[in-house]
């Protein structure tokens, strides 16, 4: 395997975490007699960029597919995290029905619906129909297809440069980093910006977050691998933001090389001074997680096997992808832990890959008055908690089991 962006070989491993199916192939109750396809999740480091990665057991083209189980507006608290995002970005950056804003892996129009709102032109791209449909309802003007460098080019002939690109967490699902940003310097107007988001790795490393790791996430970046990555295509990181989303992420704001008019900002050497100290820069700051991530395995199975011999119950919330990382590595299935409740209709009456525990309405939880409810997407567990706040009626406890195993 060689690194997908500067082709060094790749001889050093972050961490293996067996194998598991992917993350949102969800079962209906039909294919629960047939068997499931386990893909390799061993993520190798490059010891010349020091991007983060895992290979391309299944094609991007066939996990993000017509039958795509992620909504992002089932989230209120991203919502809400982008509704703040237009309204900043709005202002800084002095938008008007006059710009052009264009998102990549748009989604159900989570985002662009509030600059449809502000009555800022937009457009979506996204390759999952259904996802897709869902923002057409919203009247968000949306492509289904991949962003890639041919399309980009089709967007220039018909005159749909943007003032601004997005691109929320789709870094780490397009294995072909190289066109990908190469697709967007293409787009990009010459005073433009683009502003990505994505899980930094600095967190991912410092609070054991090795379930966000999965088979859709193709790699995982510092500022320092990002920075090389965008530079390699002329364009530059001129300010980056730390915002708590997904654990810790990374809000990068780029520009053409040959746009003089924007300065690069301080933040910029502030990130990268603190993945230098925790040694992102050197091979040997990569090598110790796989001890840490495995101390969180054994720490979890204690809880649930003590859980099992005293007689206690256990169900899950949220059917979210990093959940069935940790139920996978873990070997858990439903005689541990009953079901997990999702909001998502679009979950509910299938079954968690791999572990095979079901998905069911919140009505569920109402009825069974379990002794625990784990939180999977610890990333929003104010959320949940404050949704699920009448467990504490019978005597119910949260469980959040990254970084380190926390009851509530």
């Amino acid at each position: 395997m060689k690194c997908r962006f500067c082709n060094t070989e790749l001889v050093d491993t972050f961490i293996d975490l067996g194998t598991s199916p992917a993350s949102n192939s969800f079962l209906t109750i039909n294919e629960l007699d047939e068997p499931e396809m386990y893909y390799p999740l061993k993520v190798m480091v490059c010891h010349s960029c020091f991007l983060v990665q895992v290979d391309e057991y299944k094609s991007h083209a066939d996990i993000f597919n017509d039958d795509y189980a992620y909504f992002s507006s089932y989230s209120k608290s991203w919502l809400l995290h982008s509704s703040r995002y237009v309204d900043m970005i709005t202002k800084r950056l002095n938008l008007s029905n006059k710009s052009h804003v264009i998102e990549i892996a748009s989604n159900d129009g989570y985002l662009l619906q509030y600059f449809k709102e502000k009555d800022i032109p937009c457009l979506g791209i996204e390759p999952t129909t259904n996802t897709a449909k869902i923002a057409a309802e919203k009247g968000i003007e949306t492509i289904v297809d991949f962003f890639n460098v041919s399309l980009a080019k089709e967007l220039v002939k018909k005159n749909r440069k943007a003032d601004l690109i997005i691109g929320n967490n789709v870094l780490a699902h397009d294995p072909h980093l190289n066109e990908l940003v190469e697709g967007l310097s293409i787009s990009l107007k010459e005073t433009g910006v683009i502003t990505m988001e994505f899980p930094h790795l600095l967190n991912l490393i410092i609070y054991n977050q090795f379930d966000t790791i999965y088979h859709e996430h193709f790699s995982y970046f510092s500022l320092y691998s990002v920075k090389q990555i965008f530079e390699a295509q002329a364009l530059v990181i001129f300010d980056v933001d730390e915002i708590p989303t997904h654990g810790g992420s990374l809000r990068i704001y780029a520009k053409h090389k040959t746009n003089s008019a924007i300065q690069i900002t301080e933040n910029v050497d502030t990130v990268l001074n603190k993945e230098l100290n925790a040694k992102l820069m050197s091979i040997n700051g990569y090598l110790n997680f796989q001890k840490l991530s495995n101390n969180i395995k054994y720490q979890f199975l204690e809880f649930l096997l003590g859980c099992k011999s005293g007689n206690k119950t256990v169900v899950g919330y949220g059917a979210a992808a990093k959940g069935n990382t940790l139920l996978n590595y873990c070997g858990v299935k439903n005689d541990l832990i009953s079901f997990v409740v999702d909001a998502s209709t679009y979950k509910q009456g299938k079954y968690m890959p791999g572990s095979r525990i079901p998905v069911v309405h919140e009505q569920e939880l109402k009825d069974f008055k379990p002794d625990f409810v784990v939180i999977f997407p610890w990333n929003i567990k104010d959320e949940i908690m404050e949704q699920l706040h009448y467990i504490k009626d019978w005597g119910g406890k949260f469980v959040i089991p990254i970084p380190k195993l926390t009851i509530l």
